[in-house]
């Protein structure tokens, strides 16, 4: 199946240094993408079109509401109103505390964190051995770069992807960084794919929410062009997460648990 482009040329006018001239450009689309368990309104996404499916599930997981593949009972989406549903097994005892969270994080940005630190306190340490090679890493990186074809067009997106120690798996753009890292996650977890030999790969910064979303799916090493911040390196020491920074060209940067990166 076809995936849509996630941008539309638009006429535009540019000046330069005095010179006026009338071309088109290319502009990212966003579209709402409002998302259901069991009936229950959840959220509304701001992100790129396709993959909505990938999008809604990694979503669910890493906020911690579905746990395994046998949880899904069915998945449906209205495209023309941008609404999916995702049904499930059984009542997500989680669904609750979700919602009671987004009500507070309207409220003050110290409750929120609280919620936010709660969540991360309920994960465990990713259990891993395998180790990857430093040059392999960058290597995966530069692919991410290299099919980051939106991006050059537009400057209005960012990567993620999953790799192993063979190649790339899947690499998904979107609007939003934290969307691009929920569909690589939604499809390893619709396909079943063993995060302990794995790294996620990111065109953006390393953030505490990156990093938690990792932590939920398993994926032992974080890797990105970008920085980390000091609190996602804190959590990547607690977790037992390898995270690594600005990967650029022959160069990258360990924050956290050398023991899998083989230099």
């Amino acid at each position: 199946m076809s995936q849509p482009s996630l941008y539309k040329e638009r006429s535009v006018k540019i000046y330069d240094r005095g010179i006026t001239e009338s071309t088109t450009a290319a502009v990212v689309v966003e579209i709402p993408l409002t998302v259901y368990v069991n009936d229950t309104e959840l959220a509304t996404l701001v992100c790129s079109p396709g993959g909505h499916k990938e999008l809604a599930v990694g979503f669910l997981l890493s906020e911690g509401l579905l746990q395994d593949y046998s949880d899904i009972k069915s998945i449906t989406y209205n495209e023309q109103d941008g609404l999916l549903w995702v049904d499930t097994v059984a009542p997500v005892p989680q669904l609750e505390n979700f919602l009671r969270r987004q009500i507070a994080s309207c409220c003050g940005k110290g409750r929120a964190a609280l919620y936010f630190i709660n969540d991360a306190r309920k994960l465990k340490p990713v259990q891993s051995d395998h180790v990857f090679e430093a040059a392999h890493l960058l290597h995966l990186i530069g692919l991410l770069e290299e099919k980051s074809s939106t991006f050059r067009k537009t400057g209005g997106v960012h990567s993620a992807a999953l790799g192993d120690s063979k190649g790339m798996l899947v690499r998904y753009e979107d609007i939003g960084r934290h969307n691009a890292v929920d569909r690589v996650l939604g499809y390893a977890f619709l396909n079943k794919i063993d995060p302990k030999d794995k790294c996620l790969l990111l065109s953006g910064r390393i953030s505490s929410e990156i990093l938690i979303k990792a932590a939920h799916y398993g994926i032992p090493v974080v890797v990105s062009r970008s920085a980390p911040t000091f609190l996602a390196v804190e959590l990547a020491d607690e977790f037992n997460l390898t995270l690594v920074g600005f990967a650029r060209g022959e160069r990258l940067t360990v924050y956290s648990h050398f023991e899998r990166v083989s230099m």
